[in-house]
């Protein structure tokens, strides 16, 4: 394996990367840097997230800016805040030693004015959200006429999160003389349309989809029953007083319910998802990289471009429906080549999915217990009593007070006042329940468990509390409801069959990007458009459902309400598009 000299990086970038721990390149690292370094044509990097593609194209762009232009030579594009702060900082800490380079990011959910203020001044290095973005080219706000390199980070992501007009919209503003870097986990069909229109024979990098799995991870689940697993998942952070963690959950609701349950039992615990601020979010995270708090839940769209270094745990409250969120979330542990653990909470029908995960990712599940109560309680004891000798007196105790509690318990052996002393400690120390929280599959509850995790499934497909940030000309855009049996409570009335005649008139093709991978039917996906667009089943003609999005065709006279789409966001981060398909 080469070490990063060998990849021909400069001394001063050298230098940052010994201060940070930083010995040997990851594979992609190893493949894309010396490319980029020198390299007069575009490239494609595929790699899953965790495997360091940050440094694998941000190394070489620092290197490859003039610091001595005072234009924007560099544009990297990434599909959250998070991920765009993320970028900056590191850009920030590679660049420590070497000329002054400007790096600067822009993002929604921040004040534009100051963001316009920062852009009068030379930024050689612009880390954006598209969204943000493209206000600021609206506002004449942001320069890219001689824009030398553009960086696509996550452009699946970004595709997924129903950002491709405005990609095309950003693109459309940038010199065809440009470099562009693509970075992805996957290759769908809009990414090789962006390929072919803008850019030109890349060269492509593609890490072997068996590796993509970190293999300092130590893969394990537990099996215990839904309304366990909160429990259980404290009973772990107890025998484990130094774990640092991110606890993945489905949605916001569930998100912000299990931070309450740990803050109500004194964790150090906070929640991070779509309805908070940005100022709330930078709290959030700045607590957590400053380890005053132990654990963070997160929704898979509000976790993207966390990236804290020694991170020790990464746990599924519940599993991901697809392969590639359960690598995104397990990728937060064992970075900078550290070692962590993935733990899984599951019931007894899900052993299917861990098995998949097994066979799919190239990984080993090993199952474990949840801690009993009794060795909870010692554990904690045992915290306790530590405490207790590190603790010093600030001030001199009085003599004479000391002489009266001595006074007090001369009737006691020391093993009496030790008893006496635990009695009292005990009631706070032991656990909420001391039942095995091991599930056997042989419970009756089980079956009403999993009733309730696929009706909650059913809810978080369509959850609209993590919203990706919005430009902020589209703010005001209404968000229609979807009646529920008239009751405006969700989306389950759509799931019904409803017998249907062709369209009458002339018809358009719509797509839309949703498919069989959401886990719906022609006809659930059908029922669904009719009920958001208030229109007649027999409006609906073919339906093409697809893997990732699908095609519909709408009677014409129905075409202006196609607009009631806009503003509805899945649970995945993903904005629900219907366009028109020319």
């Amino acid at each position: 394996m080469a070490t990063f000299k060998e990849l021909g990086l400069s001394e001063d970038i050298l230098k940052a990367l010994t201060g940070l721990g930083f010995e040997t390149p990851s594979e992609i690292q190893e493949q894309s840097i010396p490319r980029l370094l020198v390299s007069p044509r575009d490239f494609i990097g595929l790699a899953q997230t965790g495997t360091g593609k940050t440094a694998a194209f941000g190394l070489p762009l620092l290197e490859r800016i003039d610091p001595n232009d005072n234009c924007t030579q560099g544009l990297v594009l990434a599909p959250t805040r998070e991920l765009g702060q993320q970028i900056a900082e590191q850009l920030d800490i590679f660049s420590k030693h070497m000329d002054k380079v400007n790096v600067l990011a822009v993002y929604g959910g921040a004040a534009i004015s100051n963001q316009m203020r920062a852009l009068k001044r030379t930024q050689h290095v612009i880390i954006a959200t598209p969204g943000r973005l493209l206000d600021l080219i609206k506002r004449r706000a942001v320069k890219l006429e001689q824009l030398r390199f553009l960086v696509l980070d996550e452009a699946d992501e970004m595709l997924n999160m129903g950002f491709k007009e405005e990609l095309d919209a950003i693109l459309s503003h940038t010199p065809e003389e440009k470099l562009t870097w693509l970075f992805s986990a996957t290759m769908p069909n809009e990414i090789k349309r962006i390929v072919a229109k803008y850019m030109d024979n890349p060269i492509e990098v593609k890490i072997d989809a068996q590796t993509k799995v970190n293999t300092n991870i130590e893969h394990q689940f537990i099996a215990t029953k839904a309304s366990d697993k909160t429990e259980a998942l404290m009973r772990i952070l107890d025998i484990n007083p130094d774990i640092r963690a991110v606890v993945f959950c489905r949605t916001k609701r569930d998100t912000q319910g299990l931070a309450e349950q740990l803050l109500g039992r004194n964790y150090k615990a906070d929640a991070l998802h779509g309805d908070l601020s940005q100022a709330q979010r930078d709290r959030v995270m700045k607590r957590f990289k400053e380890n005053r708090l132990q654990v963070l839940i997160a929704t898979d769209v509000a976790a993207r471009g966390i990236d804290v270094n020694d991170l020790t745990h990464v746990f599924h409250h519940s599993l991901p429906d697809q392969n590639e969120y359960y690598t995104h979330r397990s990728g937060r542990t064992a970075r900078a080549g550290k070692k962590g653990i993935s733990i899984a909470f599951i019931n007894t029908r899900e052993n299917g999915k861990i098995n998949r995960l097994s066979k799919q990712l190239g990984i080993r599940f090993t199952k474990i217990e949840v801690p009993g109560a009794n060795e909870v309680a010692a554990t904690r004891m045992e915290a306790w009593c530590n405490g207790i000798i590190a603790k010093t007196s600030p001030k001199k105790i009085d003599e004479a007070l000391i002489a009266k509690v001595n006074e007090l318990f001369s009737g006691l052996t020391k093993e009496e006042l030790i008893e006496k002393i635990l009695v009292g400690e005990l009631d706070k120390l032991q656990t909420k329940s001391s039942k095995n929280l091991n599930q056997t599959g042989s419970d009756r509850q089980e079956g009403r468990d999993r009733d309730r995790e696929r009706r909650d499934d059913r809810k978080s497909r369509f959850d609209r509390n993590d919203r990706r940030e919005r430009p902020e000309y589209s703010s005001s855009v209404r968000k229609p409801r979807v009646r529920d049996n008239g009751n405006d409570q969700g989306h389950g009335s759509w799931k019904k069959k409803e017998r249907r005649s062709k369209p009458s008139g002339d018809t358009n093709r719509y797509f839309i990007n949703m498919g069989s991978r959401d886990k719906i039917s022609k006809q659930d996906l059908m029922n669904f458009i009719t009920e958001v667009a208030g229109i007649k089943p027999s409006s609906i003609g073919t339906v093409d459902l697809q893997g990732s999005f699908s095609y519909f065709e709408v009677d014409s006279s129905a075409d202006k309400k196609m607009v009631k789409f806009k503003g509805i966001t899945l649970e995945d981060g993903r904005e629900l598009r219907v366009n028109r398909d020319s």
